[in-house]
């Protein structure tokens, strides 16, 4: 019998997601790694010629190129800004060679002053896999397409509420990374996953060493390690003295801006009013965290698996934070502009998040268990009456529309924005 590792190795290699987008729309695919492979970089470095390119990497590999035909992979192109900067030479010289780049800290390598191909790439943010992905890799195609056929705003029935709560459990175990959610779906291994949830921190980890200025990695690392903490306040807005004792923003604001350009995190703002544009009632002071994925989020935080079986206690661990990472996660994939949240200290009040939908703010509350009753919510809509078309929160109650109010259960997230839409409808009638 093979071993788990052999067969965690197997899926890993056949399951790379631009491979695997490869093999399903080319004949082939050609693959170079920069990082298993850094002599590659030098043909990059000494020619423009994308004939020359191409002809050494086939003879250095021994992989075969067929223009239209085969799909062309970078990856780990990070590191190598010339891969980067060809893309212009092969779009203008050589345009029917199909090319995929991949990379980790795209965002922070192209930020560095370097010749761009402008208007020669298209990028694409590959983000964690959502609820509904996860519910087709896990072979629950039926209760996906379920999801996607709501058309009215009603309760759902038990047979398909109940299992849509348990596997939104597991999701919260597994979170949407291809990796842990493979060494669940297909290899039904636990150990696995939680492997590879730790492999992905520990790559991060070694990313933040990254950083140009060598000083800030141990304030990045400090950082990081603090978002469990962070959120497990009743007051979620981030705190430099959790971080460290005695820390002050300007010492730590560089590397906390590293996270957000990495993508490792989100920085959600205060606002002060739902007005637009959102950013000019941005409080730059006030801010909350987030990870990308609320698996990342429960293994950092040491959770350990084993509280999927232990009733609601997955939802309402440390005061409910993977319930609004995991919202947060969901709720960015759908709307353009970056959601904030809004507060008042005296008397305090809070709502989650602020959306931005066409021309619209709509406040949104997330409630870890069924017991929903909102005054935050209803201050809100007190205080901006006039702004204010739906109110939106996300609870493990049904769903239903209370006058005003859109409750969507936790696992209809990444139906919110459709669903905002079925409700103003039905209030319009």
């Amino acid at each position: 019998m093979e071993s788990s590792a052999y067969n965690k190795n197997v899926i890993k290699k056949q399951k790379t997601p631009i491979k695997e987008f490869g093999k399903r729309y080319y004949d082939n695919t050609a693959y170079f790694n920069f990082d298993e492979n850094e002599e590659y970089k030098q043909f990059f470095e000494t020619t423009k010629d994308v004939d020359r390119i191409l002809q050494n990497l086939m003879l250095a590999s021994g992989q075969k190129i067929v223009p239209e035909k085969t799909l062309i992979i970078f990856d780990e192109v990070q590191d190598c800004p010339k891969v980067i900067n060809s893309m212009k030479y092969f779009c203008e010289n050589a345009p029917r060679y199909h090319i995929a780049c991949a990379g980790s800290l795209l965002g922070i390598a192209l930020a560095k002053p370097s010749s761009f191909p402008v208007g020669k790439v298209n990028f694409m943010q590959i983000d964690p896999m959502i609820f509904s992905e996860f519910l087709i890799a896990n072979g629950d195609e039926n209760l996906a397409a379920y999801l996607e056929s709501i058309e009215t705003i009603e309760p759902i029935p038990d047979a398909f509420f109940n299992p849509l709560y348990e596997k939104l459990k597991m999701y919260y175990v597994t979170g949407g990374m291809p990796e842990s959610v493979l060494m669940w779906t297909e290899a039904r291994d636990v150990s696995a996953m939680q492997e590879a949830l730790a492999g992905i921190i520990g790559a991060y980890e070694r990313d933040f060493a990254k950083h140009p200025n060598i000083s800030e990695f141990p304030k990045i690392s400090m950082i990081w390690k603090s978002i469990p903490s962070q959120l497990a306040r009743e007051n979620k807005k981030f705190i430099y003295k959790v971080v460290k004792e005695g820390a002050r923003a300007r010492e730590y604001e560089d590397a906390l801006q590293w996270l957000v350009e990495a993508r490792l995190v989100h920085r959600i703002y205060r606002s002060s009013a739902p007005g637009l544009p959102v950013a000019a009632y941005d409080d730059l002071s006030a801010f909350k965290i987030y990870l990308a994925d609320v698996g990342l989020l429960r293994r950092l935080a040491q959770l350990a698996p084993t509280a999927f079986g232990e009733g609601n206690r997955l939802f309402t661990e440390f005061k409910g934070a993977l319930s609004e990472n995991f919202v947060l996660q969901t709720l960015i994939t759908q709307f353009e502009v970056v959601p904030r949240y809004w507060a008042q200290s005296n008397p305090p009040y809070e709502v989650d998040f602020l959306i931005q939908r066409d021309n619209d703010i709509f406040p949104v509350e997330v409630k870890s268990e069924s017991n929903t009753s909102s005054k935050s919510l209803k201050k809100f809509k007190e205080l901006f009456p006039d702004k204010v078309k739906l109110r939106v929160r996300f609870s493990l109650d049904n769903l239903k529309l209370d006058d005003d109010v859109l409750n969507i259960p936790l696992f209809m997230a990444d139906q919110a924005d459709r669903l905002i839409g079925l409700a103003l409808e039905q209030r319009n009638r």
